[in-house]
């Protein structure tokens, strides 16, 4: 167990390993994204009264429109009234998620999060909480949009990094604060990921009910090369439990 207020060098390697480890017998991406969520939501304990420090843990990977398994084009077709003119289109994609609510426990329970076509740089730039992800991972939103290749090995080696908002409460960047922000308690955000090789995007979002300091943040960017480890075997193969 694992405490966000007091999260050590040794939690970070513990949790590191076990991260890492995730991918070990799995069949496909979409497995190994559930076990990467599950074990930070159900290790991250308050002390005080042993609750999960997070109301809720996703894990989001961009594909292009035309890699996504059918259900989620459906999804994305119906978010835009119509498929999308170019089939490479980026769709910010739900991978797996863990959470306090039933429908926060699986990816097709999700409600307008499933599959997030980013459509260009001012349609990401009006999504507060997706932008800004985008520039604390030190990348260009266009860089995400339309990877180039001659550049991509660069980014992707330098590029993993963190995403923190240590006051969530009122903050232009965290959506849904009457619905979601108040009455869950959530006090900061925090994600973690980057560019992998494919030129795709890989994002963990958690949302704390405790605070959380920026130097305990800063920890986490070790756990983004470690997801991706755990996650880099199935680039370009299979993604999804029912493909």
């Amino acid at each position: 167990m694992y405490n966000l207020e007091k999260f050590t060098i040794k939690d970070m390697t513990n949790c590191g390993a076990a991260l890492r480890k995730s991918s070990v017998g799995m069949a496909n991406m979409e497995a190994v994204a559930n076990l990467i969520v599950g074990h930070l939501y159900d290790n991250f304990i308050n002390e005080q009264d042993q609750s999960k420090s997070f109301a809720l843990v996703r894990l989001f990977k961009t594909h292009p429109y035309i890699d996504l398994e059918p259900s989620l084009q459906r999804v994305v077709d119906q978010n835009l009234g119509k498929a999308p003119e170019n089939p490479q289109t980026k769709c910010l994609t739900l991978l797996a998620t863990a959470g306090e609510q039933q429908a926060w426990n699986t990816r097709q329970d999700s409600f307008g999060h499933q599959a997030i076509p980013l459509l260009s740089e001012n349609v990401v730039a009006q999504s507060p909480m997706i932008s800004q992800l985008i520039k604390q991972f030190g990348l260009e939103i266009g860089t995400v949009l339309e990877p180039d290749p001659a550049i991509l090995v660069d980014i992707e080696q330098r590029s993993f990094n963190v995403f923190h908002i240590g006051q969530a409460l009122g903050n232009p960047h965290v959506p849904a604060q009457a619905e979601f922000v108040v009455p869950y308690g959530i006090k900061s955000v925090l994600g973690f990921g980057g560019m992998l090789p494919s030129g795709n995007l890989l994002a963990v979002v958690m949302f704390a009910k405790v605070n959380i300091t920026r130097d305990k943040a800063d920890m986490f960017k070790t756990l983004a090369l470690n997801a991706k480890m755990a996650l880099f075997p199935f680039e370009g193969k299979q993604i999804f439990d029912n493909q």
